[in-house]
């Protein structure tokens, strides 16, 4: 779990903790309470997706109390949504919001309800907010789906988010042209099963026709990513452009989880482990400065040292270059927890050993780089990113940004970016310089 972000409003401050879809309703949030005309609160968006998080969950909320003694502590988020009365006899809460009402206006408002939680599978649309920008100008994440209707065994997000939804390409689309016209170089679409968008629409369109109308009816935005994919449902609309397009980021987050068959049909995957290798070499033959990443889960329970051997091998196997590891966690109300489990130490060591597999798979991807030069997004000052989502530290910032031709600045005339040639890695960066 990252540390929590802070939105930099002194009067109300909002703490996102979690996934990219917080981070976009965080954005939305922040407009809703100034609509409601909310002042000196703190609101905590929170994560339920491992046991960890709702610990981090908690110590937010304590140091938000002391940091901000007299301001109103509002929690929200799926921890919330999922568990609204243990958060709510926190002495450091003012009101738990669900992961519904925290997008309306009107739940912001002065309020002695303590607890306003509704029942979130009774949700049947996805709310559309449009942003004109975010806190960060580089990089905005746009929800295009929310819920998921797989239920996967470790996975509790689904009583957070309820059942999938879909938001309207045309509110899409308008949502992502706002913010290319206020000069933010690059679009996230997010959402918690993103490539189930489009099945409780009419027509029921694929992934793929929604990136490919974002393409043609937003030409301003420079930079189009996809967040986490199920490997098994990319479609081949969604394949060709992700492959041969140059305004779609040469790069895929994939959710894979594991590298054994057993593991993945006791996990409920919807994916063999021949289908992922057989992906990503496709994926990296179409086009092969793809960098490719994925979450993957050790000491699962039932693993054997055979099946952990395989989740290793699903590195290299599937060329990947960056490795989110994450060891098993048992979360309450999911069929994994109530699984033979395997012991905790063993857990913890493997979960080491793939994040070492991770970091030797990172190296051998910033090796390539060392010795070539880029187009970087500037994210702040001594910071940048590779279009391939490749962290950059680098010197110096020249005082004249280039972008390539495809590349469109901002409405200031200018463009976060700049072409770095890089000369070293330090196992997690690359390190540059201004070419």
């Amino acid at each position: 779990m990252n540390a929590p972000t802070k939105s930099p409003r002194a009067d109300v401050e909002i703490l996102t903790l979690g996934c990219r879809l917080n981070a976009y309703e965080s954005e939305a949030m922040r407009a809703l309470a100034s609509e409601a005309a909310l002042s000196n609160a703190v609101i905590v968006n929170t994560c339920a997706v491992t046991g960890e998080a709702v610990r981090q969950a908690r110590q937010a909320i304590r140091r938000a109390r002391r940091e901000r003694p007299d301001a109103e502590i509002i929690v929200t988020g799926c921890a919330a949504q999922i568990d609204p009365q243990s958060f709510a006899a926190m002495p450091e809460v003012s009101r738990v919001i669900g992961n519904a009402e925290k997008m309306r206006a009107e739940s912001f408002a002065r309020s002695e309800e303590r607890v306003s939680v509704s029942d979130i599978m009774a949700v049947r649309e996805t709310a559309s907010h449009l942003i004109d920008g975010f806190s960060e100008r580089t990089r905005a994440y746009v929800q295009v789906q929310n819920g998921c209707d797989h239920r996967c065994t470790f996975c509790i997000i689904p009583y957070g988010r309820g059942n999938s939804r879909s938001s309207p390409a045309g509110e899409v689309i308008e949502q992502i042209r706002r913010l290319a016209a206020n000069g933010v170089p690059e679009v996230v679409l997010t959402g918690v099963d993103l490539t189930s968008w489009g099945a409780d629409l009419p027509g029921q369109p694929q992934l793929g026709a929604l990136v490919a109308r974002i393409l043609k009816l937003a030409p301003d935005l420079p930079m189009l990513r996809l967040s986490s994919l199920d490997a098994i449902e990319m479609d081949d609309q969604l394949f060709e452009l992700v492959t041969q397009h140059d305004r779609v980021a040469p790069y895929l987050h994939l959710s894979l989880q594991h590298g054994d068959d057993m593991i993945l049909k006791r996990m409920k995957r919807r994916h063999s482990r021949a289908q992922a290798i057989e992906l990503c070499q496709r994926v990296k033959s179409a086009r092969p400065e793809i960098a490719l990443g994925a979450d993957l889960i050790a000491g699962f329970p039932t693993e054997t040292d055979a099946h952990f051997a395989n989740l290793l091998s699903i590195i290299d196997e599937c060329d990947l270059a960056f490795v989110h590891a994450f060891p098993f966690s048992p979360r309450e109300g999911t069929p994994a927890a109530r699984m033979p489990q395997v012991d905790r130490r063993v857990v913890k060591e493997r979960a080491a050993r793939l994040r070492d597999a991770g970091a030797a798979a990172l190296a051998r991807h910033l090796n390539a780089w060392v010795g070539r030069e880029e187009i970087a997004v500037i994210e702040r000052e001594g910071f940048a990113r590779l279009p391939d989502f490749t962290p950059v530290h680098y010197g110096a910032r020249a005082s004249s940004p280039a972008a390539p031709a495809t590349i469109h600045a901002g409405e200031d005339g200018r463009a976060p970016y700049q072409r770095l040639r890089f000369t070293a890695h330090d196992g997690a960066h690359l390190i540059g310089a201004a070419a």
